[in-house]
């Protein structure tokens, strides 16, 4: 459950967010997935390919269209037997309404005025497909091909329904296909259909969770439709046209003669630029966290992103600074959006609908803010920097190693990919989410192991050798116990998109500098794990043999005005030494605001003169003075054939 914060300790919550433990659901026994034998002799690798190209054939449902369709339902994974947080079953994700966990919002929201959005009974969608095709609706749970028929059932009777004809051109099924989302909100079964649409124009080609290779050809003359206008919408709202969002507002009210809740006034970009869009989960129901967001003694947020269709509910003013890293600083420049689900059950809550809603939210306020699209501008909860030593222990550790970065960025626009050749000086990390499945435990309970599951972590050694100890942090535990294969332990990862500089190679291995000393990891030259990348490093001065490295960006004293209530410099317990590097994509000022009471209107901002590099420190970001380092390049160079687009993509 999560721990609720008495008014006393406020102040400590605009520093480290509330802490929202994970509810362990009981272990899903996951069946074995049920392929039919088949007449044909296609590969085992292809069958679920073959059963799209039989079902469209059977039901008169153009192929592109039934694995478009799939591909926005489940990126045609099965997760065999397995339903997802609104109830959806198989490649077709086939709703059973009878095994639907997903919550809604309040009936009546706390503060009069505000608006939500409704959220319908699921439908029965799996039981309708199986009476279509007449088999036990059970077994369209686990036997994939019964659900991709099922599904090419239910689209062909739709089309039906609207009076259209079982046509084999794409363009004329877009209205089954919008009505296919399963919603009542006309925008958001305008924005799946062209999303359906679009991913049919460009193609698409994946290995799935049970490593069958699908392919869908790209057809340039299927286009989504032109962007309607969105529906009414409440003045609050800032939010893409195409994309359904709602307001549910945060208080900022106060509590009592030296508290108040639960964010900060500001008058963001003009009196403090917005850096960072802060990507977190919410380790609890969206139900539960609609309640804590409007809980002036809880913490607050900008966005909320529903994961059942992605709808975005919107808190607190992008002008207004929320509490929801962890670090004061962080919070100041930063946007936070919330994504319902738990970092241990990524197949149940981390659904392609609440990816692309995200996306499209983020690549809105990104343009909207000039936020560069890069891994120390668009980065995790698990990736903030603790303010100061003693808060390193309790930060965060979500979205986690499940939350799929590398396609996550490719929905934005701006994909991953090897901006170096393979000897470069600096590396991105980048290993095949599909394929790349590192051992994890803690998902079911202490100790016990995680299904294989695919990641974007990759976990780093003291050597170059798979039984070398795990890399330590010291901050993190500094009680000098060890780091371990924990789903929610961060001392010894790396993630996918973060960059670091090279500190050796040695065979399939390489190392980089991390948390001041050299930590290895895995790269096979067949199968990477990370590529080459181009830009720029810190390195301590000649003469300087340690510099400090901090978790925010504070002035220097003698900037601070009279009266003014200043942090004090908290330097972390980490060294950057002499003839280390560091990757940075970021140059900053110091700055400070008072938060210390409740005012009526924005609070002055302190400037210094000091400037600070932001840095890839260790999994999380870190910063060091601008006068402590010298700034190195790695300059881009071409990329080997076999490194030009990072590692395999499946």
């Amino acid at each position: 459950m999560r721990r609720r914060v008495a008014p006393r300790v406020l102040i400590a919550v605009r520093e480290h967010r509330l802490t929202a433990c994970v509810a362990a659901s009981a272990a899903l026994l996951i069946p074995a997935l049920a392929f039919p034998p088949t007449d044909t002799e296609e590969a085992a690798d292809q069958r679920l390919q073959h059963d799209f190209t039989s079902a469209a054939d059977e039901f008169h449902v153009p192929r592109s269209v039934l694995m478009g369709v799939s591909y926005l339902q489940s990126r045609w994974d099965s997760h065999p037997g397995v339903p997802s947080v609104s109830g959806g079953y198989g490649p077709m994700h086939l709703v059973d309404a009878d095994a639907a966990r997903a919550p809604g919002p309040p009936a009546k929201p706390h503060d009069a005025g505000t608006t939500q959005p409704g959220r319908v009974q699921p439908p029965a969608e799996l039981r309708r497909a199986a009476d279509l095709i007449g088999v036990p609706a059970k077994q369209l749970r686990t036997d994939v091909t019964a659900n991709v028929r099922g599904g090419a059932a239910l689209l062909a009777t739709t089309q039906r329904q609207l009076g259209k004809p079982l046509s084999d051109n794409p363009a004329d099924w877009w209205e089954a296909v919008a009505h296919f989302a399963g919603t009542s909100d006309a925008d958001s079964a305008a924005a799946y259909a062209n999303d359906v649409f679009s991913v049919i124009h460009k193609g698409a080609h994946r290995t799935t969770d049970v490593a069958q290779n699908v392919t869908l050809p790209a057809d340039p003359k299927v286009r989504p439709h032109t962007a309607r206008p969105a529906g009414t919408r409440p003045k609050e709202v800032e939010c893409p046209p195409e994309l359904s969002c709602s307001w549910l507002s945060a208080p900022y009210e106060q509590i009592d003669e030296d508290n108040y809740g639960n964010h900060d006034l500001a008058d963001r970009p003009w009196d403090e630029k917005i850096e960072y869009i802060v990507i977190h989960d919410t380790e609890a129901s969206l139900k539960s966290m609609f309640q804590t967001v409007q809980d002036p003694t809880e913490a607050s947020w900008h966005y909320s992103v529903r994961s059942s269709d992605g709808h975005v509910t919107q808190h607190v003013r992008t002008k207004d600074t929320a509490w929801h890293s962890g670090s004061q600083y962080v919070n100041a420049h930063s946007i936070g959006v919330e994504h319902e689900g738990f970092l241990t059950q990524p197949d149940a809550w981390y659904t392609e609908r609440m990816y692309r809603s995200s996306a499209r939210l983020v690549r809105y306020l990104a343009k909207k803010y000039h936020v560069p699209l890069d891994r120390q501008h668009i980065f995790g909860h698990d990736n903030v920097p603790s303010p100061t030593a003693s808060s390193i222990p309790d930060m965060h550790e979500d979205p986690g190693p499940y939350w799929d970065w590398r396609h996550y960025f490719d929905l934005l626009g701006a994909p991953l990919r090897a901006t170096a050749g393979p000897d470069s000086p600096m590396v991105m990390v980048l290993p095949d989410y599909a394929t790349y499945k590192p051992r994890y435990t803690g998902c079911k309970g202490d100790g016990l192991p995680c299904a294989p599951h695919g990641s974007s972590a990759v976990r780093l050694h003291t050597e170059p050798r798979e039984d070398a100890p795990l890399i330590q942090d010291p901050g993190r535990r500094p009680d000098g116990e060890d780091s371990t294969e924990d789903v929610s332990d961060l001392g010894s990862r790396v993630s996918t998109g973060q960059t670091y500089a090279v500190a050796g190679r040695s065979g399939d291995w390489t190392a980089i500098w991390y948390l001041g000393r050299k930590a290895w990891f895995k790269n096979p030259k067949k199968h990477p794990t990370a590529v080459g990348a181009s830009g720029r490093m810190v390195t301590p001065k000649e003469g300087l043999s340690e510099i400090p490295v901090f978790g925010r960006a504070l002035p220097e004293e003698d900037a601070y005005p009279d009266g003014f209530p200043g942090q004090t410099e908290s330097p972390l317990p980490y060294s950057l030494l002499a003839g280390q590097r560091y990757v940075t994509q970021s140059l900053v000022n110091g700055t400070d605001v008072d938060r210390s009471s409740f005012v009526e209107t924005p609070g002055p901002v302190v400037t210094g003169r000091e400037q600070y590099y932001e840095i890839q420190f260790g999994h999380r970001l870190a910063y060091v003075r601008a006068s402590d380092v010298d700034v190195v390049s790695a300059p881009a160079s071409a990329a080997s054939p076999g490194h030009a687009a990072g590692a395999p993509r499946r």
